[in-house]
């Protein structure tokens, strides 16, 4: 029998298996960071382009952020200029009402009533005087509350005195004046 000894035919087919091996793996292993490297410079471009993106959105919104703050003075200075054109058109409204109050109350005022002082503060009017009776003071009370532009009046007070050897009443009220709304008074003009 003939013997045949295969084993360096088989050492070669191992040797070279493993130089296959080796070389795969390295191959493999140069593939696999070549695709990490890839990955890794990909990710880092999107990250990139994302950071450019969010600074320019922070730039924009800190730019929004001061027209926001302009807006909103804009906005007081309006308030503070509609207040102050209210203020002027109830000093214009209200400009003659003094005179208009006095005329009023001449009207008003019956025989016997006289007025020692009128106070005003607001649309409440206070008044005190004398009276040679106190149904004097009751028919002022109903002039004033016949009246178009006073209402509301109310007696405080009514004493009697002596006033120059006369017996007098002394007495003390106080009446709404209406005032027109601005639509009416819109309306008239």
């Amino acid at each position: 029998m003939i013997r045949i000894n295969l084993l360096p035919h088989r050492e070669e087919k191992r040797k070279a298996r493993r130089q296959q091996f080796y070389a795969l793996a390295g191959l493999i292993s140069v593939l696999a960071c070549l695709i990490i490297f890839l990955g890794y410079t990909v990710i880092g471009g999107y990250i990139s382009v994302q950071e450019e993106k969010n600074a320019f959105l922070k730039k924009e919104i800190a730019s929004l952020d001061k027209d926001i703050d302009l807006i909103k003075g804009l906005r007081e200075k309006t308030q503070a200029l509609l207040a102050r054109k209210q203020v002027i058109e109830s000093l214009q409204r209200d400009r003659a009402e003094a005179v208009r109050l006095l005329s009023e109350l001449a009207i008003q005022v019956p025989e016997g009533v006289y007025l020692k002082s009128i106070k005003q503060e607001g649309g409440q009017v206070t008044l005190t005087g004398l009276a040679q009776s106190n149904a004097r003071v009751s028919t002022l009370m109903r002039n004033v509350e016949a009246s178009q532009w006073m209402e509301k009046p109310n007696l405080i007070e009514i004493k009697s005195v002596d006033v120059a050897r006369r017996r007098l009443s002394e007495f003390s009220m106080t009446l709404t004046l209406t005032r027109e709304s601005s639509d009416t008074a819109k309306e008239k003009k």
